[in-house]
């Protein structure tokens, strides 16, 4: 790797992600980000607008995207559809530098400490680890074998030389183990006992908490010598999710017995543009994952917010918002009352106060996980 290389994009986008210092921003100086972007992606900016970037075509445009505070989306539908198709899942990317960088921060990893990432992706995070606390002392796992035999070869021309596994990051690597520090580059809405369980004592795993409802959050977990973790939550962090956990399509209703027209007189819009703090109590009271979307249809403005029980596709709901309505129409299948268990436990956040996302923290024992509120005394 010749770190000596200048490349004026790099202080830029230090400058415009914000006070950089230490050994991150030695990592950022060392690892140049364009070695490790293909030719052609999807860059993604802050307000949602897409386009397609390609060195070959456009190399000025590229490289500005490349050093740009973005994410680049780098493949689609697993590998099935070609990205310049601009229409498909987003399966992997080179991650927007400020969330690398404030993953890392939370992480604090040294030199010599043992790190064990999950998600290889493009390879540039594991490239910054190999900066950050050696080569040898990095472990990366990757599910997809394109993408990973991609990263491989990046690494190996940047002459960086970690250890690079294929496979279910879900299950890490128990032959590298221990490890001082995990770092997650999926989103999780089960932590994986592995990960505590391939940790030492007092070891740091950070992660994109992402339990469907709302945000997603950043999770800092420490574990203990009884073999728990406990942590809280400092942020926002968002990232694709981990193939084993992706939601499952929800299935359509199996006859007019199964499925229920209701209303409401609250506003759909109220529970899904509340705070970090109710989304992960709502996530955390319910298991109720949900996502909305703003349109305009026939009868004019639409939002409709969609609730989906993760472990059994038979149970959705449907709210419709519309202006002047005194009600709202709800729509239920299955045997779960979605809408009446998520409003519950909304107005149950408010009745505490409304708390902010920086006062609920998680406990992971092999048993499995629970989120509390200010104590781990009090979980939910």
């Amino acid at each position: 790797m010749n770190g000596a290389e200048i490349v004026p994009g790099v202080e830029a986008l230090i400058a415009e992600i914000g006070p950089v210092d230490g050994p991150i921003a030695s990592a950022l100086r060392a690892v140049h980000r364009h070695r490790f972007v293909p030719p052609v992606g999807l860059a993604h900016a802050p307000d949602d607008t897409v386009r397609l970037i390609d060195r070959d075509a456009d190399p000025a445009d590229w490289m500005a995207a490349v050093y740009t505070d973005t994410s680049i989306v780098t493949q689609l539908d697993d590998g099935r559809s070609a990205v310049e198709d601009l229409d498909g899942d987003y399966t992997s990317s080179a991650s927007a530098p400020s969330t690398v960088v404030e993953l890392l921060r939370w992480l604090g990893a040294e030199r010599g400490q043992r790190v064990l990432e999950v998600g290889t992706g493009t390879g540039w995070t594991a490239a910054l680890l190999c900066h950050l606390v050696g080569a040898a002392n990095v472990t990366s796992v990757e599910i997809d074998p394109v993408v990973a035999g991609q990263a491989a070869w990046r690494l190996a021309e940047a002459e960086l030389r970690p250890h690079l596994v294929v496979g279910d990051g879900a299950d890490g690597c128990a032959e590298r183990a221990p490890f001082d520090r995990v770092h997650v580059t999926c989103g999780v809405r089960t932590i994986p006992y592995a990960w505590v369980r391939q940790a030492r004592p007092g070891a740091v795993i950070v992660l994109p908490y992402s339990p469907g409802f709302g945000t997603s959050h950043g999770l800092r977990l420490v574990t203990t010598r009884d073999g728990t973790a406990y942590g809280r939550f400092p942020g926002f962090a968002s990232y694709m999710m981990m193939r084993s956990q992706r939601p499952r399509p929800v299935r359509p209703p199996r006859g007019p017995e199964d499925r229920r027209h209701l209303t409401t007189r609250v506003d759909p819009r109220t529970i899904a543009h509340a705070p970090a703090g109710a989304d992960l109590a709502v996530a955390a009271l319910t298991g109720v994952a949900c996502h909305g979307s703003a349109e305009p249809d026939e009868d004019g403005d639409l939002y409709r917010m969609w609730l989906s029980d993760p472990e059994e596709p038979g149970s959705w709901a449907v709210v419709d918002w519309r202006p002047d309505a005194e009600e709202y129409e709800v729509f239920q299948v299955g045997d779960r009352p979605l809408w009446d268990e998520v409003t519950d436990a909304y107005f149950r956040w408010v009745s505490w106060g409304e708390p902010g996302r920086e006062r609920f923290g998680m406990t992971v024992t092999a048993d499995g996980q629970r989120v509390w509120l200010d104590d781990p005394g009090r979980p939910l």
